[in-house]
């Protein structure tokens, strides 16, 4: 019998806006929590592989933001395109108080509040790409566009 998959909030959302996606799950590593050692995990290439990550504003306003795991966020790139002056990263200790997830199971869908969301515009050159599912040791994989409708996100050069 096979082992049924715990659905999370990002599977839930995906499910009820009938977006296509499938998962993939992989044993962590507590002292490899980064992308990278995800993507070799689950067997894909660096380049379909995205990390989430959450900045604030100085007002306060959170942003998420979708790179590839290889890659850093340009944070002057990523202010300027959500209209800000600058911004920083939000600390680990805040991220499960304002997104409901935590690092290395940090999904840019189906957090508590839906947040703006910048998906690196790398994304578009794949046919899918590969998300945390909101959980450690579990993958979405999902078109660019997909993701972009579930997290209603928008496109942007936001790496350096």
């Amino acid at each position: 019998m096979a082992k049924k998959i715990q659905k999370t909030n990002a599977v839930r959302l995906l499910d009820q806006q009938k977006i296509p996606y499938t998962l993939k799950e992989y044993i962590i590593n507590e002292a490899h929590l980064d992308g990278v050692t995800a993507a070799q995990e689950i067997g894909e290439p660096v380049e379909k592989v995205f990390k989430t990550l959450v900045a604030t504003s100085m007002k306060n306003q959170l942003y998420v933001f979708v790179i590839p795991v290889a890659k850093e966020l340009d944070l002057k790139a990523a202010a300027k395109f959500v209209g800000e002056k600058k911004i920083e990263m939000l600390h680990v200790k805040e991220l499960l108080a304002n997104t409901g997830y935590i690092r290395g199971g940090c999904s840019p869908i189906g957090m508590k509040k839906l947040f703006p969301t910048v998906i690196d515009e790398d994304a578009q050159s794949q046919d899918q790409i590969f998300v945390s599912a909101g959980k450690r040791g579990m993958q979405i994989c999902i078109s660019p566009e997909g993701l972009a409708k579930a997290a209603q996100a928008k496109f942007g050069a936001i790496t350096c």
